[in-house]
């Protein structure tokens, strides 16, 4: 049968001459257009009435590639009145149109829906301006230079993802920006872009004898029971903010400015991404979306078998809904962390997913594969009468109509197909949604029993739905407890770590949707109680865990300081955001790199001399890109730093690169104001008091705590005169110090000075004139005669003044770190070499002669067994070593790192390493007359 017959055989179809003629165009035209006809054989009475009404157009219209602007041309001159008829045919032909395409395989979904779109946004926007223009025409809107009153709609759900269908209604939120108009004009605007928003949706909806344009729902907006059709921005972001739910977070990810005010919508929506798009993994997601889902399936009924009679394709079991949620869900996790997760359309989406490891390749290729079909079923069922419905036919005849559309003349086999892929769906996508049956309890003692009984009464465990959580993880986390070497000492520091916990949904999901987690949790309970405890203060780190990049390389210096500064750059221009957010952001992003450190040095991948570098990398980087930032924040009160500048010196450990899981930074800060009085700015200082207070902010920023914790403690007593002396010092008083008053010990902190932050732009020359001073000083004042004499005495006030603190002591006491030190500084100094490391300074000693080699070796190999205990000590506990509060894994750590095998073989190593260090260091001293 051809396609004159076949178009004749329509319900409402076109006479036989009509019918030729039409297809007589496509034979004559090029071949996707044959193809674009021949796919409308066997369609339905809704679109063959189309094609009858709109014949004589559609000769004249195909083909042409933007329906949409050729529909709609010139309809801005057109009143109220005439656009609701305007409109409406506009839609029958882009209707009838997109069908074609569709049918025929000419354009592919997206191009369908987007199609769809287009005409949605082109009417919402032609309809909203027509009213908005109406209510200024009767002076009843207040004069305004904002575009389109400042009124902007947001398309929300398929239509703000571009992907309508057939017969969608169009969900849109109306809100104004009130700061367009006088605080006084407000009301008035108001009341007059309300009544423009009824009668905008009064336009598209209405059913007339020229049909309708669009169902319009302004449902989705804040409070709907009890709220305007129109809200300010104002209102909209305070309710947001008090009261948004989940279910209004997934929304708007697909929300898009798309009439009025665009300008005014995009600030609208940079201004909610915080409410959207959390700052951490948002697995507590997951249960709202499958409450979300069970609440839907109960309201429409839609639970039991799955039959493909009057199956919905949108809501029921595997249908589009179900990928929809999932990719939805997935995007509220991650999406705070990654902008790239950010796609509004469900493709896009799952795309995004599988590329950043959110969900296998495979299943997002075949939800993806799923999505696309499904959307051409719902579009096949809608193409039959108009109808606003996702349900297959019920009867046999309506199922094989529809196959038909979809190109399948056997209904029995493509139903088959359809249920296997519905089926395909639910097993994909429901694991991900159904939280497992807790499973029993494993045997405990009833000593464990006491410490779980009390977990009731913890903060984290205090709202049902925390409870209700954690009563799923509980017996896996204690069965994986009681797998462990001690578990009556892993239990005993979890306990310690959950009551350290402020709240635990967001935590006690993690762990739920990623059990992985809990073998890290309880390795770190059972083998490092410091890093338990800080990872109690800082429960957010483990989002970092799940990154593909966690247990990557190290990616040094460089890329750390420029991640940083990324983070930091993108808090100060984020909506709501600025200063106090930066500092935030630094905060979180340090507290991450910080756990991945000690997490790598626990499983051990790094030993401590490489953690002590990382440590010293991760400070650098939060020095160096902090103090921009608090200069430019700074400088917006008080103008740029006058001169060139200043330069933050990192001293002590920092400076020599070797930190641990808890040093505090040692800081000075050297400015030069070149002859430049004061600053220039709203509240100019002059040069000594702005360098000072400047110093003040940059230390805030460093170590203040807010929301997000601190930083590092920075300790400032190294400056010159101490605690007596100014915060900030000139480079000429500096200079002038360190060659006239500075004392030997100074002299030995100099040895490790580094440049670690620069503030102003014109601050390199000084950073580098400050190098340059540090080595003049180094040979000028290392041949003084009183360096060893000064040495000794001050080895003979630290001993009194801090005997060794218990038989695990590696840092203070004859031959331990601080002894070595010293004696490695006191090289550097009299060598006049740049070296700063205790190593590097022991290897300059023994060029220059003022050690001997094997002296030099000896202590180097003392040094690096004890840096080693000292640098797991501190990751192990933030106390003294004290192998009773360690405990079993602690202990199995420490030997691991120091390459002993039993305490015994330590306890031996260390006395004799300290021993002959101590022997070294006096007989260096006992040389001095």
């Amino acid at each position: 049968m051809d396609f004159v017959d076949r178009i004749t055989r329509f319900p409402l179809a076109l006479d036989a001459d009509r019918a030729a003629s039409v297809s007589a165009l496509f034979v004559a035209a090029p071949a996707p257009l044959q193809k674009l006809l021949k796919g409308a054989a066997g369609t339905s009475p809704y679109l063959a009435g189309l094609i009858q009404k709109e014949a004589d157009w559609l000769l004249d219209a195909l083909p042409h590639e933007d329906v949409v602007a050729r529909e709609t041309a010139g309809f801005e001159a057109l009143d109220a009145a005439e656009l609701g008829v305007a409109l409406r045919r506009a839609k029958r032909r882009v209707a009838l149109y997109t069908a074609l395409a569709d049918l025929g395989g000419v354009w592919p979904l997206e191009k369908v829906t987007g199609a769809l779109s287009d005409l949605a946004d082109r009417a919402v926007d032609l309809a909203l301006r027509v009213h908005v223009a109406h209510e200024a025409r009767r002076g009843k809107l207040p004069e305004t230079q904002a575009d389109a009153g400042g009124i902007f709609a947001l398309a929300m759900g398929k239509g703000g993802a571009k992907e309508l269908n057939y017969s969608s209604d169009i969900d849109l939120i109306v809100l104004f920006d009130e700061t367009a108009y006088d605080e006084a004009d407000q009301h008035e605007a108001r009341a007059a872009l309300i009544r423009a928003t009824r009668r905008m949706a009064a336009t598209l909806s209405d059913v007339t004898e020229h049909g309708y344009v669009f169902r319009t729902d302004l449902r989705l907006r804040p409070d709907a029971s009890v709220t305007p059709v129109c809200i300010s921005t104002a209102a909209a972001l305070a309710y947001y903010e008090a009261e948004g739910r989940t279910w209004e977070r997934a929304a708007f990810i697909k929300a898009r400015a798309a009439a009025g005010d665009i300008a005014a919508g995009q600030r609208f929506l940079r201004e909610l991404r915080p409410f959207v798009w959390r700052k951490h993994l948002d697995f507590a997601a997951i249960q709202d979306a499958h409450d979300m889902r069970l609440r839907i399936r109960d309201h429409k009924g839609l639970g039991g078998r799955l039959d493909i009679p009057g199956h919905n394709m949108k809501l029921g079991q595997g249908g589009i809904r179900e990928i929809e949620f999932f990719t939805q869900t997935r995007q509220l996790i991650a999406g705070g962390r990654d902008p790239d997760l950010r796609c509004r359309d469900t493709v896009g989406g799952l795309a995004a997913l599988a590329q950043k490891g959110w969900i296998p390749q495979g299943v997002a290729d075949r939800l993806t594969d799923h999505y696309r079909e499904h959307r051409d079923i719902e579009h096949r069922i809608q193409m039959v009468n108009d109808a606003q419905t996702h349900c297959l036919p019920k009867d046999a005849e309506g199922i094989a109509t529809v196959a038909a559309m979809m190109g399948q003349d056997d209904a029995a086999r493509w139903s088959g197909r359809l249920k296997s892929r519905l089926e395909d769906v639910h097993e994909l996508t429901e694991s991900f949604f159904s939280p497992t049956d807790a499973a029993p309890r494993p045997d405990i003692s009833d000593e464990a029993r006491a410490i779980i009984d009390r977990w009731q009464h913890y903060p984290a465990l205090r709202s049902q739905r925390a409870q209700q959580v954690f009563q799923r993880i509980e017996p896996e986390l204690l069965s994986r407890m009681s797998c462990a070497g001690q578990p009556d000492e892993v239990l005993a520091r979890f306990d310690a770590f959950l009551s350290g916990l402020p709240s635990g949904v967001q935590l006690f999901s993690l762990f739920e949707a990623n059990p992985q987690l809990i073998d890290l949790i309880v390795d770190i309970c059972g083998t490092a109680p410091g890093l338990s405890a800080y990872l109690s203060r800082h429960p957010a780190v483990l989002d970092a865990v799940l990154g593909g990049s966690f247990f990557a390389a190290w990616p040094g210096p460089q890329s750390l300081r420029d991640d940083l500064a990324k983070q930091l750059q993108t808090a100060l221009n984020a909506p709501g955001g600025g200063y106090e957010r930066a500092l935030d952001a630094a905060r979180r992003w340090a507290h991450e790199w910080h756990f991945r450190i000690g997490v790598h040095h626990l499983r051990g991948l790094i030993d401590a001399d490489e953690a002590g570098g990382q440590y010293a990398d991760l400070a650098d980087a939060c020095v160096a890109a902090l103090t921009p930032v608090t200069v430019q924040d700074f400088s917006r009160r008080h103008g740029p730093p006058p001169g060139q500048g200043a330069v933050v010196l990192g001293m002590g450990s920092l400076g020599a690169r070797q930190l641990n899981a808890g040093s505090d930074l040692d800081l000075i800060v050297i400015y030069d104001a070149d002859g430049v009085d004061s600053s220039d700015g709203p509240k100019p200082l002059t040069a000594r008091p702005y360098y000072a207070r400047l110093t003040q902010a940059l230390i805030t920023a460093v170590s203040a705590p807010t929301a997000e914790g601190r930083l590092y403690e920075v300790d400032m007593r190294l400056r010159p005169s101490g605690r007596q002396g100014p915060v900030a010092t000139s480079v000429q008083s500096f200079e002038n110090y360190q060659m006239t008053e500075a004392w030997t010990w100074e002299h030995l902190a100099l040895t490790r000075a580094r440049v670690v932050g620069l503030a102003g732009e014109n601050a390199q020359p000084l950073a580098d004139r400050i190098e340059e001073l540090r080595l003049s000083v180094l040979k000028d004042r290392g041949g003084d005669p009183r360096v060893m004499p000064d040495l000794a005495k001050m080895r003979e006030r630290i001993f009194a003044a801090k005997p060794v603190d218990g038989a695990w002591e590696a840092k203070i006491g004859p031959g331990r770190l601080q002894d070595i030190d010293l004696l490695a500084q006191s090289c550097a100094l009299r060598a006049g070499e740049p070296q700063r490391g205790t190593l590097a300074q022991l290897r300059c000693g023994k060029r220059a002669g003022l050690l001997g080699g094997q002296e030099a070796d000896r202590l180097a190999s003392s040094y690096r067994l004890l840096w080693r205990i000292q640098g797991s000590a501190r990751l192990l506990t933030e106390r003294p070593l004290d192998f009773d509060e360690i405990g079993h894994g602690g202990q199995v750590f420490l030997l691991r790192e120091t390459g002993c095998e039993d305490l015994d073989e330590l306890s031996s190593r260390l006395n004799a390493a300290t021993e002959a260090a101590a022997a070294i260091i006096d007989t260096q001293l006992g040389r001095v007359d």
